[in-house]
């Protein structure tokens, strides 16, 4: 590489994307075309970003597989930046291969924190934990120590380790520093907001309050009976009663636990799990099936009673509460995902929510109704942003945090 390049390189390092270009500009040799590519992905033109990496693969030769492998490696960073997740992540496990084998530990490490990151987005927290194994820390270089702390923080987030996270935020923070790119100060101090503020809504004796992370973490590790609306599941310290995919017994269960310690009414429960207007002998019929299962499958924890008036949530021990989502419309989730302020198509918001491609594009016609999302551009190339941020931050929302 000429010193012109090396320059321009160095000025990418440093976060001076203009101090790139000014250098490469005018040049269309491969290892040009890349640099230029980077510059523009940095500048936000991430179409050109990507259309520039294409031509400087095509443009190395045969022996310089190390340079095709930084192109692809840009090309997944793009991918992932603009939530393409449908991009071949197999591309990016070979270059991967291919820096690591020719000694380019850097690039090495930085496609083993592109695949944490998407894993990260998926809610594939294992996964994301052997990709950060695969990395020494102390080997990297600030910048990459910043994301490499990030990714770790995203993780104990999601898994509710808040002091955890705190502290992978600070090293996160103390890296970035030292890289001195604003850019990558600013992500950190963005990724550091939801452990500030009120995360979740906490139902106890008919009364609603906004709780933090801290206090959500200290909550599902007392003796306390959590009705955890937030994953469909019962849970009392260290055990759990999922019933994730038996929406209608979750319904019931919540419906018990938020009258908790009284009872309630039959009307009460058939309305909320069976959306039933009018209570006929068939519904009262399936409500007592329903409440005979649902007493199965949580007898570890607790108990259901029958009551003249309805039904009684009954815990082994401690008291009932309710831990519901601070947003709990059908567009919550959505919501949740557009606030990290990228750019998300319905195809990429379907795949990490694991749902119909028409169900995210529904919500998305009632958010934009509802002024609170817009679109930009038209057809496959079309995006959504929010244009309004949510009351509350929405970690508990996002996939794989529990």
């Amino acid at each position: 590489m000429d010193s012109i390049l090396n320059a321009a390189a160095l000025a990418l390092a440093t976060g001076d994307v203009l101090g790139a270009l000014n250098r490469v500009a005018l040049r269309n040799d491969p290892a040009a075309l890349a640099l230029r590519g980077i510059a523009m992905a940095q500048l936000g033109d991430l179409p050109r970003a990507r259309e520039l990496l294409k031509q400087a693969a095509r443009g190395f030769g045969r022996q310089e597989s190390v340079a095709r492998a930084r192109c692809i490696l840009a090309e997944a960073e793009i991918a992932l930046v603009s939530r393409d997740l449908t991009w071949p992540d197999r591309r990016l496990e070979a270059a991967q291969a291919v820096l690591a084998n020719r000694g380019d530990r850097a690039n090495a490490a930085h496609a083993a924190i592109i695949a944490a990151r998407r894993h990260l987005l998926l809610g594939h927290l294992d996964h994301a934990d052997e990709q950060l194994a695969l990395l020494a820390p102390e080997t990297l270089s600030p910048a990459l120590l910043a994301s490499y702390w990030l990714v770790h923080a995203g993780m104990d987030i999601r898994r509710l380790r808040v002091a955890s996270a705190r502290q992978a935020l600070q090293h996160a923070d103390a890296a970035a520093r030292r890289s001195g790119i604003e850019g990558l100060v600013a992500e950190v101090e963005a990724a550091s907001l939801p452990l500030d503020g009120p995360a979740a809504l906490l139902r106890r004796h008919g009364v609603e309050a906004a709780v933090s992370l801290d206090e959500v973490e200290a909550l599902l590790a007392s003796d306390t009976l959590v009705a955890d609306a937030t994953r469909n599941a019962l849970r009392q310290g260290n055990e759990l009663v999922s019933l994730a995919t038996r929406p209608v017994l979750f319904a019931l269960l919540r419906t018990l636990a938020e009258a908790w310690p009284g009872d309630a009414s039959r009307e009460t429960l058939l309305k909320r799990a069976f959306h039933a207007r009018h209570a006929d002998e068939s519904h009262r019929a399936r409500l007592r099936v329903e409440m005979t299962r649902l007493r199965q499958l949580i007898t570890p924890l607790a108990d259901v009673s029958a009551t003249p008036a309805g039904f009684r949530l009954v815990p082994k021990r401690g008291e009932a509460v309710v831990l519901a989502f601070p947003l709990e419309d059908q567009s919550a989730a959505v919501m949740a995902l557009l606030a990290d302020g990228e750019l998300w198509s319905s195809s990429a918001l379907a795949l990490v929510l694991d749902t119909s491609a028409r169900t995210v594009q529904r919500a998305l016609q009632g958010l934009q109704e509802a002024g609170k999302v817009q679109a930009v551009g038209r057809g496959r190339a079309q995006r959504w942003t929010l244009l309004t941020l949510p009351g509350f931050p929405t970690t508990l929302l996002l996939p794989g945090a529990g």
